[in-house]
C-alpha cells in the first residue's frame, strides 16, 4: 500500500506540476504570439457563457460552469470588455511584429487587425440599433436556446431551465440600453420597428405552451431517455419560466417599441443618427477589411451590374426569352410552376432532399480541387418558423468544436416559390461545399494555429470565399455543364451581390430612400418585391455588411489572376485554394500578402 501510495502521490505531483507549468506558459506569461493570441481570445470567451456554448468545447463536461447562464448585457459589462481589449492590444506589441516571420508573423497581424477593428468601432458608443427585425436578443436568443444549447442529460435540462429564467434578466437589461440609445438620438426607422414588433408579437402569441422554447423539448427529453413523469415535471418548470420571465419581458419590450414607433422617421440610411457618416466609413472598413471608400464601392457595383446583366441576357436569349428587361424575363422563370416545389410539408422535404443531392454530387468532385476536406457532417434544415418572416433565404451555422453539433445550412421555406429549383444549386454551393461549410469547417481542423485564425471573424474573407466558390463550380468544376438555367441561377446570385454594393452605399452614403433601393434591386435582379424588401430592410440595420461579399470575391479573383500570370504553367489551382483556406480567416490585405509570398516561393523552387 505504501508503494502504491507513493506512485499515486508521484502521479498527482506530476499532474499538478504540468497544470502549473501550462498555466504559466499559456496564461500567466504566454510564450510566443500564438499563445498570447489564444489567451486574449479565451479570456474574451470566458466572459461570455453564450459564446462558450456556441463553441461547444466544455458544455456538459466537468469544466462546465457556464451553460446555465446567459451573457451580461449591461453597459458596465461592455465597458469592462472594452477595457480588456485595450489592455490586450497594448500587450500584443510585446510579442511583435519585430522578430517574427512565417506563421507567427501572420498570427500577430491578424490578431492586431481584429483588436484594432473592435477599438475603431468603439469610437462611437451609439452606432447602431440594438434590437431589429433580424437581430438582437429577441431574435437571436430563442434560436440560441433551441439550437445551440445541447440537452445531453438531466443536468443540461436544468441548465436550460436556468437559462430560460435568465432570459427575463437579459430582456430587462437590453430594454435599459434601448432607452439609453433613444435618449442619445438612436431610434430605428419606422419600418424596422414595425417588423420587429411583428416578430416579437408572433413569438409570444400562443403563450408559453406554444413557444418554441417549450415545444422543442419533448423530443429532446425522449432522446436522453427521460420517462413520462420526469419529462412532464421538467416541461412544467420550463413553461413556468417562460410564463414568468420571457413573455413579460417581450411584452415590456413591445410596449417600448410601440412608443418608439410614434417618434420614428422613415429615413433608411445610418447617416440619420449622430455621427452617421463617420460610423458608416468605419462599417465599410470593418466589413470589407479594405480602405475602399463608399464612392469606390458604389462605382464597382455599377460596373459589375452592367457586366452580369450582359451575361444573363445571353443565357435568356438562348432559352428563347427575348421580350422585356433581363429582370422581367428572370421573373418569368421565377414563376414557372415546373420549377417550384409544392408549398407543403412534402414539398419542403423534397426541396431539402434535392439540396442534399446537390451537395453529394459536388463532394464527389471536391478532392480534385481542394487540399483539405471537412470531416464534420452537414445538415440541411428549415429556418425556424418563428423567425422566417424576416430571415434571409438561407444561412450557415458552423459546427461545434467538439463535434457535438454538425454544420447546418438553414433554408427559408416560408414560401417555396421564393426558391425555384434552378436557383438552388448556387445557394447550396455558397452555404455548403465548396462555400461556407468548406471554409468554416476546414478552419476548425487546422492544427497549430491560434483560435482567432479558426473562427469566421472577417466577413469579406468568409463571404468573399463563398461567392468565389459559386463561380469556380462553373469555371473549374463544370457543375453547370449542360445546365444553362443553373448557370443563370449563379449569375442571378452574383447580380444580387453586385446590386448590394450599389444599394448599401446608396442608402447609407448617397441618402437613397428605402423605396429607391427596393426599386433598384427589383429592376436588376428579378427577385420578388417581398424578397427585395426583406433584403433592403436588412441592409438598413446592418450598414456595410452587404458590401463584403462582392468585395471579397473580387479580391480573391484578383489574387488568383495575379498568381496565374506570375506562375504560368506552374500555377496549381488546388494548391492556391489550400493557401486561401488552410491558413484560416484573415483580412483581405493580409491574405493578399500571403498569396504573394506563396507565389514568390513557387517561383524560387
Amino acid at each position: 500500500m505504501r508503494i502504491l501510495g507513493k506512485i499515486l502521490g508521484g502521479l498527482i505531483l506530476l499532474v499538478v506540476l504540468a497544470v502549473v507549468g501550462a498555466w504559466y506558459f499559456l496564461w500567466h506569461k504566454p510564450v510566443g504570439v500564438n499563445n498570447y493570441s489564444n489567451k486574449v481570445m479565451i479570456g474574451l470567451a470566458m466572459e461570455s457563457p453564450e459564446l462558450l456554448t456556441q463553441l461547444g468545447l466544455i458544455d456538459n463536461s466537468p469544466f462546465d460552469s457556464h451553460s446555465g447562464k446567459l451573457d451580461d448585457y449591461t453597459r458596465a459589462a461592455d465597458d469592462k470588455a472594452l477595457a480588456k481589449i485595450r489592455k490586450a492590444r497594448t500587450g500584443l506589441d510585446k510579442y511583435g511584429p519585430d522578430g517574427l516571420d512565417g506563421q507567427e508573423l501572420l498570427s500577430w497581424k491578424i490578431t492586431a487587425w481584429f483588436l484594432d477593428d473592435i477599438l475603431r468601432d468603439s469610437e462611437y458608443e451609439y452606432s447602431g440599433y440594438r434590437l431589429t427585425q433580424i437581430g438582437g436578443v429577441t431574435v437571436n436568443m430563442p434560436q440560441f436556446l433551441t439550437d445551440s444549447h445541447v440537452i445531453a442529460n438531466e443536468k443540461s435540462v436544468k441548465r436550460y431551465i436556468s437559462r430560460l429564467n435568465e432570459f427575463g434578466r437579459v430582456l430587462a437589461e437590453v430594454k435599459v440600453r434601448v432607452e439609453d440609445d433613444r435618449d442619445n438620438g438612436v431610434v430605428p426607422p419606422d419600418f424596422v420597428l414595425e417588423k420587429a414588433l411583428v416578430g416579437m408579437r408572433s413569438f409570444i402569441e400562443g403563450g408559453a405552451k406554444e413557444s418554441p422554447l417549450i415545444t422543442t423539448l419533448p423530443d429532446k427529453f425522449k432522446d436522453i431517455g427521460l420517462d413520462e413523469a420526469q419529462s412532464a415535471a421538467y416541461l412544467a418548470q420550463a413553461t413556468a419560466a417562460v410564463e414568468a420571465q420571457v413573455i413579460p419581458g417581450y411584452e415590456t419590450m413591445i410596449a417600448l417599441f410601440e412608443e418608439l414607433l410614434a417618434q420614428a422617421t422613415h429615413d433608411a440610411g445610418i447617416w440619420r443618427i449622430p455621427n452617421g457618416d463617420a460610423i458608416y466609413a468605419l462599417a465599410l472598413k470593418s466589413n470589407t477589411t479594405t480602405d475602399m471608400t463608399a464612392a469606390e464601392i458604389h462605382d464597382t457595383g455599377l460596373s459589375e451590374v452592367a457586366r452580369i446583366n450582359q451575361e444573363m441576357d445571353a443565357i435568356l436569349i438562348g432559352q428563347g426569352l427575348t421580350e422585356g428587361t433581363v429582370a422581367e424575363r428572370v421573373q418569368v422563370l421565377m414563376n414557372d410552376p415546373a420549377q417550384i416545389f409544392p408549398n407543403t410539408d412534402d414539398g419542403r422535404a423534397q426541396m431539402i432532399a434535392y439540396l442534399e443531392e446537390i451537395d453529394k454530387e459536388l463532394m464527389a468532385k471536391a478532392p480534385e480541387f481542394f487540399v483539405t476536406l471537412p470531416t464534420q457532417p452537414l445538415e440541411v434544415v428549415r429556418i425556424p418558423e418563428y423567425s422566417q418572416d424576416s430571415a434571409p433565404g438561407g444561412y450557415y451555422n458552423l459546427p461545434a468544436l467538439d463535434g457535438s453539433r454538425p454544420g447546418r445550412f438553414y433554408i427559408n421555406q416560408k414560401n417555396t416559390a421564393d426558391n425555384p429549383k434552378w436557383t438552388l444549386p448556387t445557394l447550396m454551393y455558397h452555404e455548403a461545399a465548396p462555400g461556407h461549410h468548406f471554409q468554416l469547417s476546414v478552419a476548425l481542423l487546422i492544427e497549430g494555429l491560434p483560435i482567432i485564425r479558426t473562427m469566421p471573424l472577417f466577413t469579406a474573407y468568409a463571404e468573399g470565399w463563398a461567392l468565389y466558390a459559386e463561380r469556380i463550380v462553373k469555371t473549374d468544376m463544370g457543375m453547370y455543364d449542360g445546365d444553362p438555367l443553373g448557370d443563370l441561377g449563379r449569375l442571378q446570385a452574383e447580380m444580387f451581390r453586385a446590386v448590394r454594393l450599389v444599394v448599401d452605399t446608396g442608402m447609407h452614403d448617397k441618402r437613397w430612400t428605402r423605396e429607391e433601393a427596393i426599386d433598384y434591386m427589383m429592376s436588376n435582379t428579378g427577385m420578388t418585391e417581398a424578397e427585395v424588401t426583406r433584403e433592403i430592410e436588412r441592409y438598413t440595420v446592418w450598414p456595410g455588411q452587404a458590401t463584403a461579399y462582392k468585395t471579397g470575391q473580387l479580391a480573391i479573383l484578383r489574387m488568383r489572376a495575379e498568381a496565374e500570370a506570375a506562375l504560368g504553367d506552374d500555377f496549381n489551382l488546388r494548391d492556391f485554394h489550400g493557401v486561401v483556406l488552410d491558413n484560416g480567416a484573415m483580412p483581405l490585405g493580409i491574405l493578399e500578402d500571403m498569396v504573394a509570398d506563396w507565389v514568390a516561393e513557387q517561383q524560387a523552387e
